[in-house]
């Protein structure tokens, strides 16, 4: 049973009568009975909770940033009116708008409610139960219950480097055919002989052709197609560090690295599979916690992005060892490796390191990395001591990822370290550099 202010009001009005009575104690009791009487008779008349019959409808699943609506269907199957309100239980992370629903419904019928959700973060968002108040028809109480009605709506990436997406297809097209370029010397796809000009690797002379020509020749090459890329997420504890700004204006303190690596992912992916390119994704810290293998090309970005939702950051070290031979289990074939990750000295050393010679040896690789730009920020300052130490330890950290992309590109690694928002598109220029110099 619940009570409503109407109750503590008259209840505060009776204080006159009782207060101007000759009987006090007579005047409270009655007036106490009669109140109880009516609050009693108000509890019977409303229409009961347990005779709602709750259905879900709507949308199962929105991108980040967009608003999405919870619709709840709502059946009277008791003998009173339902008059009261409903509270769908969503997280306060999906930004639920109303928090409650005032409803009216007559026995046999139906009403439908929506709440709008503005979700502020990327995963599952669920409603185990609704709560319902039934007010009785003088407004004095009534009855609540907490009814289960599981709801579930997966909030998706939002992809927001799509907008770079026509830019580097139309380069993509230059390369494919539109503007040819032939590449000497590198073994990928027989283009054509041509003479030998000063300054061709030697390695590119066709012998047979020159013995039947006076003229030296030489094969070119273009960028060969149908290759595989292998885009790998690191999930472990360095992907949980928030960097940058938040899009979607809701959270001043920025995404998670994790999640800009899913948004140069899913630009890469796109672009790669446009390429002719087939794409596996695997994310990993010390197990596996999703993967895409053999998607096609038209279920390539829905697959992707339905698994990079449920992903959060582990607060564990990664295991590179597994991680590696995952990949090694997986792709057989020569592809191309790209491992998003960050370039933490420590946990490169440690992990990655020791390990990646063995992925090197058989797959290119690219390290791709999300820089703080704060770091950047603190090494400008020099206004007042505290300032000066702040850039001494960033200068300090900046040297560090130097130090450790120099070493990754000794190994025969590609590194791309970048500001969040430049992440994807530099990604995609150096698979775009690559595919250009037939190195993929």
């Amino acid at each position: 049973m619940v009570l409503t202010g109407r109750t503590g009001l008259i209840a505060l009005l009776f204080a006159v009568p009782i207060a101007l009575s000759p009987w006090p104690a007579t005047a409270f009791a009655v007036l106490l009975l009669a109140l109880a009487a009516l609050v009693t008779l108000d509890v019977a008349l409303a229409g009961s909770p347990r005779a709602l019959r709750l259905d879900r409808a709507g949308d199962t699943s929105a991108r980040l940033g967009q608003p999405v609506d919870a619709v709840l269907r709502v059946r009277n199957d008791g003998l009173h009116r339902f008059r009261g309100v409903l509270r769908d239980a969503w997280p306060p992370s999906a930004g639920a708008a109303p928090r409650a629903h005032a409803i009216a419904v007559r026995p046999g019928q139906t009403q439908t409610v929506t709440t709008r959700l503005a979700p502020r973060r990327r995963g599952e968002q669920r409603s185990e139960v609704v709560t319902a108040r039934s007010i009785g028809p003088l407004g004095l109480a009534g009855r609540q219950r907490s009814l289960p009605a599981p709801g579930q709506i997966r909030i998706l990436p939002p992809f927001l480097s799509r907008k770079h997406l026509p830019s580097r297809l139309a380069k993509l097209r230059e390369i494919d055919g539109l503007l040819p370029v032939l590449i000497r010397g590198h073994g990928t796809e027989f283009d054509s002989l041509r003479e030998y000009v000063v300054g061709d690797d030697v390695r590119s002379i066709d012998w047979r052709a020159t013995a039947r020509r006076a003229d030296v020749v030489v094969r070119t090459w273009r960028p060969e197609r149908d290759r595989r890329v292998v885009i790998v997420l690191d999930t472990g504890r360095t992907s949980a560090g928030r960097v940058g700004v938040d899009p979607t204006a809701r959270d001043p303190g920025g995404w998670p690295r994790l999640d800009w690596s899913m948004d140069a992912a899913l630009l890469l992916a796109a672009l790669a599979s446009r390429a002719g390119d087939h794409v596996d994704f695997l994310a990993h810290d010390r197990l596996t916690r999703g993967a895409v293998f053999g998607a096609s090309r038209t279920e390539l970005l829905a697959q992707l992005v339905d698994a990079m939702a449920p992903l959060e950051p582990a607060l564990i070290e990664s295991d590179a060892t597994a991680m590696v031979a995952a990949v090694q289990r997986r792709v057989r074939r020569r592809a191309l490796v790209v491992l998003l990750t960050d370039l933490n000295a420590s946990a490169l050393e440690e992990g990655l390191l020791p390990v990646l010679p063995q992925l090197s040896a058989k797959h290119q690789v690219i390290v791709a990395a999300v820089a703080d730009p704060r770091v950047d920020q603190l090494a400008a300052g020099r206004a007042d001591a505290a300032q000066v130490y702040d850039a001494a330890a960033a200068e300090r950290a900046r040297n560090d990822r130097r130090s450790i992309a120099s070493r990754l590109r000794h190994k025969g690694v590609e590194v791309v370290d970048a500001a969040p928002e430049d992440l994807a598109p530099a990604l995609a220029d150096r698979y775009l550099a690559m595919k250009a110099t037939g190195r993929l």
